[in-house]
């Protein structure tokens, strides 16, 4: 089975993306939804990021309080290396777990910090959405409704535009609609469907 990795920056369009492969039929594996999973109370990964930050990452729900946890890693790089020790080796596992159930001629996964990772993802391609870093800012603020100084920091503790566009084999330029980027990537189905004919 082809597995293709999905990767761009925050407000990139991953998501649309994502989706639309989803649409046409595509198991989709997302290391984001996979990373809300593994710390979910109860699970080992929510013990142990409390255990390591404290109860003043538990909100009042009794879930991690994610805008502590973020304000806490975003202050202190250490900090955001100790959570990832935690968490990337079990999002890293349920990849692998999903992976091996998957049915669909190829797989799309979802992972957004992959430029940044160090994991060794049993990737056959990578495909990066891309945009101008104005565009992303623009987008991100309208969605999220954070400040333009918050996007821009997010943007600056991740991977360059340079340095994803390095890993890509395939990418997307997503400055136009959704529906221009829908269009593409039913493209890039077509072609996935063949690649993963001819690798089979």
């Amino acid at each position: 089975m082809l597995v293709v990795g999905l990767t761009g920056g925050i407000g990139s369009g991953k998501s649309t993306a994502a989706r639309r492969f989803e649409e046409l039929g595509i198991a989709v594996i997302d290391a984001d939804v996979i990373a809300r999973e593994v710390v979910e109370p109860g699970k080992s990964g929510f013990n142990e990021v409390v255990a390591a930050f404290g109860d003043q990452v538990v909100g009042h729900d009794g879930k991690l309080d994610r805008a502590v946890l973020r304000s806490i890693i975003f202050a202190d790089a250490e900090q955001k290396m100790r959570l990832e020790g935690i968490l990337h080796p079990k999002i890293y596992a349920e990849i692998l777990q999903q992976l091996d159930d998957v049915l669909t001629p190829y797989c799309i996964v979802v992972i957004p910090l992959l430029a940044e990772s160090k994991r060794d993802y049993p990737l056959d391609r990578v495909l990066v959405v891309d945009l101008p870093e104005a565009l992303q800012v623009a987008r991100t603020t309208l969605r999220d409704r954070q400040t333009v100084n918050n996007i821009e920091d997010i943007i600056r503790s991740q991977a360059s535009r340079k340095q994803r566009l390095a890993i890509a084999d395939d990418v997307v330029e997503n400055s136009g609609t959704p529906e221009e980027l829908c269009k593409v990537i039913d493209a890039l189905h077509q072609q996935y469907l063949q690649h993963a004919k001819s690798s089979a």
